[in-house]
C-alpha cells in the first residue's frame, strides 16, 4: 500500500445507465468547431481542416440533474450540447476502421464555457483553459454501453433553456466522425480506459444566467439537465 503526504483526491466518475457501478473518468478531451454551422457562427471556415482538441480536468464532470453555481470571472457563460464518447480500451495510432472497438459507450455532455474569457484568450493567442477548464464545466449524463445502444452516427441532438429550443441538429452533421476523431486523437496521445471525448457542439450556442435550467437531449440517450444557481465571486 502506497503512503501519500496528502490524501489522494477522489476518483472522478460518471453514472452508468441501468447500473449502480460508475464509469471512472481519466481525462476529458474536447473537439473544437466540429459542426459546420457552429464554425460559421464563431467566425471560422468550416472546411475539413485537421481537427483540434482542448482538455478539461476530470473532476470538472457533473452528474445529471445537478445544480451548479454560475462561475466566477465571467459575464458571458455559455452552453454547448455535445455527444460524449467513453473510451473502454486504450491504444495508440488506432486505425479508423478499428476505432469503434475502443468505445465503451456514449453519453450526453454540455461543454460549459466562459465565452468572454475564451474570446480574450483567442485575441492574445493564449490557451483556452480559463474559458473552458473551470470547476463544474463538464456536465455529463449517464454513459450508455455500446451493448445497449450500439454506435451513434446519426440522430437528433437538441438543447433547451427554460423550455425554449436553442440548439437543434443531427449527429450526422459532425465534420469529423467519431471513428475519425478517435483515430486522429490517438496519433498524438495514447488513449486509455476512462477517457472521455466531447465531440463538438452544433450551432446556436448562447448564454446561461442564474435560475436557468438547461436540458440537452440526444436520440437514444435520453436527457441531461443542469440548473444554474447563484454566482461564485
Amino acid at each position: 500500500m502506497t503512503d501519500y503526504v496528502l490524501n489522494p483526491a477522489p476518483q472522478p466518475s460518471i453514472a452508468v445507465a441501468g447500473n449502480d457501478a460508475r464509469f471512472p473518468v481519466r481525462r476529458i478531451f474536447c473537439v473544437g468547431r466540429n459542426y459546420a454551422a457552429h464554425a460559421r457562427e464563431m467566425g471560422h471556415d468550416p472546411d475539413r481542416e485537421a481537427p483540434f482538441f482542448f482538455t478539461k480536468p476530470a473532476d470538472a464532470v457533473v452528474d445529471d440533474c445537478a445544480t451548479i453555481p454560475y462561475p466566477p470571472l465571467t459575464e458571458n457563460f455559455h452552453f454547448e450540447a455535445e455527444l460524449v464518447v467513453a473510451i473502454g480500451e486504450g491504444g495508440r495510432d488506432i486505425a479508423e476502421t478499428d476505432s469503434l472497438n475502443h468505445v465503451w459507450g456514449y453519453a450526453i455532455g454540455n461543454d460549459l464555457t466562459r465565452r468572454d474569457l475564451q474570446g480574450a484568450a483567442k485575441e492574445k493567442g493564449r490557451p483556452w483553459d480559463w474559458g473552458k477548464a473551470f470547476d463544474n464545466s463538464a456536465p455529463c449524463g449517464p454513459v450508455h454501453p455500446v451493448s445497449a445502444v450500439g454506435h451513434l452516427a446519426s440522430g437528433s441532438i437538441r438543447l433547451t433553456v427554460n423550455g425554449v429550443l436553442k440548439q437543434d441538429a443531427d449527429l450526422n452533421e459532425l465534420i469529423w466522425s467519431v471513428p475519425e476523431v478517435i483515430s486522429i486523437l490517438s496519433r498524438s496521445i495514447t488513449l486509455a480506459p476512462g477517457d472521455l471525448i466531447y465531440t463538438g457542439t452544433p450551432a446556436g450556442v448562447g448564454p446561461l444566467v442564474v435560475g436557468d435550467t438547461c436540458v440537452v437531449s440526444i436520440e437514444g440517450l435520453g436527457t441531461l439537465t443542469t440548473t444554474i444557481t447563484n454566482r461564485l465571486g
